[in-house]
């Protein structure tokens, strides 16, 4: 019996042992288990975390007001202030809202000030029957507006209309100007056919009823669609035009004096041709950095217009891009992309 009863006791005490060697594995691996859970999950957002940093988040873009003059100036802005700004003129029959697409894709690296022309956009509309609208006018609305925000040492971007505005400008303070950005932004003889110039030079000239009539006629809704936005543009490659652009043009455009602004416009614009020997002097002087991007399907300011510079500015960068005379409208990504790093290649980021 003594024998029997050591050999169970002996047993009994193995398979206590066992059992509690047994219980402290289980407790080492449940605890193992749950660390390797937690140094996962804390990966796992480290993860989240990373990639939520990588994802391409723009500043919002703010819509502001400042009186200039008595007026009311409309204008665009994005981007950190501490960074270079950069500031985009508009063309005809548009306003700064021909950059909402384009303003995000630069604000992320640079400050954005996108303005909207005296009588055009938001800004106010003067009554044209009590002033007359001419580019003298429009620059100097603009060039106070940047005056009143303190922007200085910008980058300028013109296209269309946005030439004679940022020329007179530039030409008041070349020193201000970091770089130039030229998109369908004609300064040369060469960029118009003879019978663009003559277009320009008899709108001035030519104060008939029916010059005038013929003027107004461009500010139609059908011309702006089809004269304009489309005019360049291939019928299967129309669903590059965003009708976004034309609808909120023709809201401004819907008033006979919202019309007879624009009217007194091309009247003016000979004004321009006029003083292209002296924007081209500007810029043998200056040397300024330049990029000029253009869409090379314009058939109002031709691709001539856009290599003409380069014989002013033999180092500026010329892209030719296939679009027409609103290449920032169409190719907006490969326009900011050329932007950003003609930019960064020149050293002002």
């Amino acid at each position: 019996m003594d024998k029997k009863y050591a050999a169970d006791h002996n047993i009994s005490s193995a398979l206590h042992l066992l059992n509690n060697l047994t219980m402290k594995m289980i407790k080492n691996i449940v605890i193992t288990i749950s660390v390797l859970f937690l140094l996962s999950a804390c990966n796992n957002n480290s993860q989240v975390e990373t990639k939520i940093e990588a994802y391409f988040l723009p500043p919002p873009t703010t819509y502001n007001y400042k009186i200039i003059n008595g007026f009311k100036m409309f204008y665009r802005e994005a981007g950190d202030t501490s960074k270079p700004t950069l500031v985009l003129l508009h063309g005809y029959p548009s306003s700064s809202h021909t950059y909402r697409d384009l303003i995000p894709m630069l604000a992320t690296h640079y400050h954005i000030i996108a303005p909207d022309n005296l009588g055009s956009g938001y800004s106010d509309h003067p009554n044209p029957d009590s002033i007359t609208y001419t580019f003298d006018l429009l620059a100097a609305q603009t060039s106070k507006l940047l005056k009143a925000l303190q922007v200085k040492d910008y980058i300028m971007y013109m296209q269309d209309f946005g030439a004679p505005v940022g020329y007179r400008i530039l030409m008041e303070n070349p020193k201000y100007i970091k770089a130039l950005i030229v998109q369908n932004a004609n300064a040369y003889l060469e960029g118009l056919t003879p019978k663009r110039q003559t277009f320009f030079r008899t709108a001035q000239t030519d104060t008939s009823q029916e010059k005038y009539d013929f003027l107004y006629s461009l500010t139609s809704r059908e011309a702006i669609i089809e004269k304009q936005y489309l005019f360049d543009i291939d019928s299967l490659n129309y669903h590059t035009q965003n009708p976004d652009a034309w609808v909120h043009d023709l809201v401004f455009l819907t008033s006979e004096k919202d019309r007879k602004i624009q009217v007194q416009l091309f009247q003016d614009y000979n004004t321009n041709l006029i003083r292209y020997p002296q924007w081209q002097e500007m810029l043998r002087t200056t040397q300024l950095k330049t990029l000029i991007v253009w869409g090379g399907k314009d058939l109002k300011f031709n691709a001539n217009g856009a290599k003409a510079y380069l014989e002013d500015l033999p180092k500026a960068e010329l892209h030719l891009l296939d679009a027409g005379h609103f290449a920032a409208e169409e190719k907006t990504v490969e326009v900011a992309t050329l932007i950003l790093r003609f930019l960064e290649k020149n050293g002002i980021k």
